[in-house]
């Protein structure tokens, strides 16, 4: 069967080749059939596919990005791993900017693009450069160079301090037994970092991009492809790997911006939750009423509770579920996270406000800070 689907997708690739010529539209829908091939036929149309196929086809195209989740030569690397040493190089930024800078409290203000815009305007740049065109479905040390600079070209990351002067009256003891009332004068300092993001357009603008350039890039990031990219970030496929790819593509973030404004609240607030919805609406669940939308945390467990999709703290999850946390024991959950996967008896997860970041953690199974897990039906309109 595998090798019936896969012979099937080459010919779709094949036919879908010839007009690529013409069109970014038919070159990604090759792209889509290869990528449904190789999840078909494993190993051995793996290694066909990328010998044969993917050097006339789409190896030299912009949309060879979707085949560099996998490392095909010696010293190579697979693009999520470049995309998780890239985020820890953000976080890192970020730490150092407040460890350089003397302060008593940190006001994050982050807007930070999603990896698939990073990663089409790469790949167009890169695939379509006079001076040094390369293809992209593989990652050289050169290449993870481009795009780190691609990275950095599209965010900035300002600071400045502020400091305001208040009065603290505080009791103190005297020589003479008794007390006496004192008033002190405190100066606090607040650093004020600010991450910003450029848009595919504006980079097309400062890379000069064509008007067939500028429609590869845009076709790259269209619905259709939302899954490829799915499955390049977090090697998971389709299904519940699709928030978790979305969770994966935030690490970095600091200071909780756009999950709390995108919510509804117009300052910070403790953002782990929204982190989660958000990142369940950039998935189309929320619309398709296949997860809550909350900022608290027991309002979580009392929807998939309600859905009879709840399950306690030794079930083993599925990626894609979502972790509930009670740090007390009190029974109240008060924290929340997305489950990456679990091997060995680790649950991996990627969670918002973790340091007032977006970080990657990991617990044992079975874990006395567990609370329990929701476990989100994405594929109920396949089921229904």
């Amino acid at each position: 069967m595998a090798r019936a689907k896969a012979k099937s997708a080459v010919k779709a690739a094949q036919a879908a080749g010839k007009a690529a010529k013409k069109t970014a539209r038919a070159a990604a829908a090759a792209a889509r059939s290869l990528t449904a091939a190789l999840a078909a036929g494993g190993g051995t149309v793996l290694l066909v596919l990328v010998m044969i196929l993917l050097p006339g086809l789409l190896l030299g195209s912009c949309f060879g990005i979707f085949f560099s989740g996998h490392s095909y030569t010696r010293g190579g690397e697979a693009m999520p791993a470049v995309v998780r040493e890239i985020n820890q190089e953000f976080e890192d930024r970020i730490e150092a900017l407040q460890n350089e800078t003397p302060h008593d409290d940190v006001e994050i203000s982050a807007s930070q693009a999603r990896w698939p815009e990073v990663l089409a305007v790469y790949a167009v740049k890169t695939t379509n450069d006079p001076a040094n065109a390369q293809e992209v479905a593989t990652v050289t040390a050169e290449k993870k160079a481009l795009l780190k600079e691609i990275f950095w070209a599209m965010h900035e990351v300002s600071s400045y301090t502020t400091s305001s002067s208040h009065t603290v009256t505080s009791t103190v003891p005297t020589e003479g037994g008794g007390t006496e009332t004192v008033t002190d004068t405190v100066t606090t300092t607040t650093l004020h970092i600010t991450i910003t993001h450029r848009s595919v357009d504006e980079m097309a603008n400062e890379y000069g991009f064509s008007t067939s350039q500028r429609q590869q890039l845009h076709e790259l990031l269209s619905e259709e492809n939302r899954r490829m990219w799915t499955a390049l970030l977090s090697g998971l496929g389709d299904g519940d790997g699709e928030i978790v790819a979305v969770a994966l593509s935030q690490l970095g973030n600091r200071g909780g911006e756009p999950y709390w404004s995108w919510y509804g609240f117009t300052s910070r607030v403790d953002w782990c939750a929204c982190f989660v919805s958000w990142c369940a609406g950039q998935c189309g669940y929320l619309e398709a009423d296949a997860f809550p939308k909350f900022s608290y945390c027991p309002a979580g467990v009392q929807w998939f509770q309600n859905a009879g999709l709840w399950q306690d703290r030794t079930f083993e999850p599925r990626p894609g579920d979502i972790i509930f946390y009670d740090w007390s024991g009190d029974g109240v959950s008060d924290h929340v996270g997305i489950v990456e996967k679990v091997e060995n008896g680790v649950i991996y997860t990627v969670e918002g406000n973790c340091g007032d970041a977006c970080k990657q953690c990991a617990y044992t199974l079975g874990s006395d800070v567990i609370f329990g897990f929701g476990t989100p039906n994405y594929n109920q309109e396949e089921t229904e």
